[in-house]
């Protein structure tokens, strides 16, 4: 397994420990693993090597190995068979490999593909909700100085529904990406928080707040709030409509709508967002996935039968938001 980024985070991430559940979980069912990471990485189940990021991943696989998964298109050469999982959105000019596979339906789609395996959290990192714990908030999680996830207007929501909002991600001072300062004490930066920090914030949230203006790819931020009881207030973007039904959120473009989801005592059912993630986005699923599919390229089969490429309109642009 081949992934640019350290395994696990030291704190904030999401495809990262992606790469991080999946490896350890096929260690756990008896298979061979080497995690070729950058430095830092570390897993008590998978052998771990760094990433020369100077020579071509393909000649980094070891000897033996049966097939390759990679987080990235690998540029030249690859020994063995393999295939590519993409957690993001590449660009109209970005390579392609023919074995992507994608993270969402709508994600698939938007490249002329229908391979997809959903992201999946591993229960164990983030241990039991405590039920009946005080909500006492609503939570962003994304970076927020990434325009596309709209930190502005998560706190339009919060401000709407009359709720205390806590970020992570971010901090209230920012130059990232233009000059912002946030003043309203009702609005609390925690940072890039992970770990046991970030689980307490979620188990004591009422619902994320996710107002993304972008096509989402998958959004493991979603799934990590369900687990936690938390009801989703989104936009209706990418993978959204996949990952967030009615009964477990709301998906509007306007910020009204979502706060007043927000206001509605009673109106989801926190046993019910965890029952979802339980029954669907959890790591065991997808090594199933993956499993499947590592059978298909060692048999030469490709993933795709054409080589994605991005079919809809041009990303940079701002998808549609009403403060």
């Amino acid at each position: 397994m081949v992934c640019q980024w350290r395994v696990p985070p030291e704190t904030y991430g999401g495809a990262d420990r992606a790469a991080g559940w999946l490896a350890t979980d096929l260690a756990r069912r008896g298979h061979r693993v080497t995690l070729i990471a950058a430095p830092g990485s570390r897993s008590d189940l998978a052998e771990v090597r760094v990433l020369d990021p100077k020579s071509p991943a393909g000649t980094q696989i070891p000897e033996g190995t049966d097939v390759a998964h990679f987080f990235f298109p690998p540029e030249g050469e690859v020994p063995v068979p393999y295939l590519v999982w993409i957690q993001g959105n590449p660009s109209a000019g970005s390579p392609i490999d023919r074995n992507t596979v994608f993270v969402s339906a709508k994600h698939a789609e938007r490249y002329g593909s229908n391979a997809f395996v959903y992201n999946g959290i591993d229960p164990a990192d983030y241990g039991p909700v405590d039920w009946a714990r005080p909500r006492t908030h609503l939570h962003f999680l994304a970076k927020a100085s990434w325009k596309v996830k709209n930190l502005k207007g998560a706190m339009r929501v919060a401000r709407l529904a009359g709720r205390r909002l806590v970020v992570m991600g971010g901090t209230r001072l920012s130059f990232s990406m233009g000059f912002r300062l946030t003043l309203d004490p009702r609005i609390r930066f925690a940072g890039m928080v992970g770990g046991v920090r970030k689980n307490a914030i979620l188990n004591a949230s009422r619902g994320l707040v996710f107002p993304v203006r972008w096509h989402e790819p998958f959004g493991i931020a979603v799934i990590e709030s369900l687990y936690f009881g938390c009801p989703v207030l989104a936009t209706p973007y990418g993978s959204l409509p996949e990952l967030v039904p009615p009964d477990v959120g709301m998906l509007s473009t306007r910020a009204a709508d979502l706060a007043e989801a927000a206001r509605a005592p009673g109106r989801f059912d926190p046993r019910r967002c965890h029952e979802w993630v339980m029954d669907r986005f959890t790591a065991p699923r997808v090594t199933d996935a993956f499993l499947a599919l590592y059978e298909r390229v060692l048999n030469g089969e490709p993933l795709n039968q054409v080589t994605p490429r991005l079919s809809v309109e041009a990303l940079g642009r701002l998808l549609p938001w009403e403060d």
